[in-house]
């Protein structure tokens, strides 16, 4: 039986799946992207965010006219699943696929099933990108640490939704952008922000203006690199409010990053606690109270108590 399944919040060092990582960020990004050619726009650019199911990663319903297609990733049978509405469907395993092959099998049984679509292949928001068609570089998959990464995701989808009813204002579903490849919940002030400078490598200056048009304090699950190399929890406010990277939050172990400009939270902070769901809800609470106090959301008309299974909000 894998350790993933053993362990309720299973161990996952960033190094020992590095590789597989690389190679599943640029799948994602694929699957993304042919999200991005058939939605039409939705604010903040939550028409292209994947969401996690009880197997992986899915990009639910995509239109192709008077139909519907959906792609799955199953981190459970390492497979990818095509399916469409008027009851058609292919199947990819994921191992032994590099990022090239991979890109010609989904787009070739996007073909067979007549859905023709192309995409842009340039990697977004990564350093040194290689042409999807041509990446023969990225080969990796672990099914166990893959195996493992799905439990975490499905642990902070969970808590990250509960977290989510605690607010009355426009909060954004919690979803996986796999530009960034992180699991994110946004909530939002209701004001607007000042323009976003930009500079996001190999992203739109244009899409990422749009993204941060208002106010926000936001919070997501990250698998690390570069400053942060091991997973952990972000939360970050922009525009940031004086005052914020200064304000003392929960649990111990989280810290403001001044490489990032977000609080940060080991994921193997969470992991060890004694109540890791816990520890991650002060978590967000902490950090976004520190946002809304810093910044003067109208915290009386935006919050509400947390939601119950069951019971219906009291008004």
């Amino acid at each position: 039986m894998s350790n993933a399944l053993q362990v309720p919040w299973p161990e996952l060092p960033t190094a020992a799946w590095r590789e597989t990582c690389e190679t599943l960020h640029l799948w994602t990004q694929i699957v993304g992207k042919i999200r991005l050619a058939r939605e039409p726009w939705l604010n903040h650019s939550w028409h292209v965010a994947l969401y996690v199911t009880a197997r992986g990663l899915t990009t639910s319903p995509i239109p192709d006219g008077a139909r519907s297609f959906q792609i799955d990733f199953d981190f459970i049978d390492h497979a990818l699943r095509i399916s469409t509405s008027d009851g058609a469907k292919r199947q990819l395993a994921l191992a032994g696929q590099s990022v090239a092959s991979f890109y010609a099998a989904i787009m070739a049984d996007l073909a067979e099933l007549g859905i023709n679509i192309s995409i842009d292949e340039m990697p977004n928001e990564l350093p040194e990108p290689i042409r999807f068609s041509a990446d023969q570089q990225h080969s990796s998959y672990d099914p166990d640490a893959v195996r493992r990464f799905l439990q975490i995701l499905v642990n902070a989808d969970r808590v990250f939704k509960q977290f989510r009813t605690g607010f009355l204002g426009k909060a954004s579903p919690v979803h996986f952008f796999w530009g960034s490849f992180d699991l994110a919940v946004t909530r939002f002030s209701g004001r607007r922000a000042p323009r976003h400078p930009g500079g996001v490598p190999h992203l739109s200056d244009a899409v990422a203006c749009e993204a941060y048009s208002h106010e926000v304090s936001s919070a997501g699950f990250w698998p690390g690199s570069g400053a942060i190399d091991y997973p952990a929890f972000y939360s970050y406010a922009y525009p940031e409010p004086a005052g914020f990277r200064t304000t003392r939050v929960r649990p111990e172990a989280a810290f403001f990053s001044e490489a990032l400009g977000e609080f940060i939270l080991p994921y193997d902070a969470v992991r060890t606690a004694p109540q890791p769901e816990q520890a991650l809800l002060e978590f967000l609470q902490s950090t976004y109270e520190a946002a809304a106090n810093a910044a003067k959301w109208d915290r009386d008309a935006l919050e509400c108590p947390p939601g119950q299974p069951g019971v219906v909000r009291q008004i």
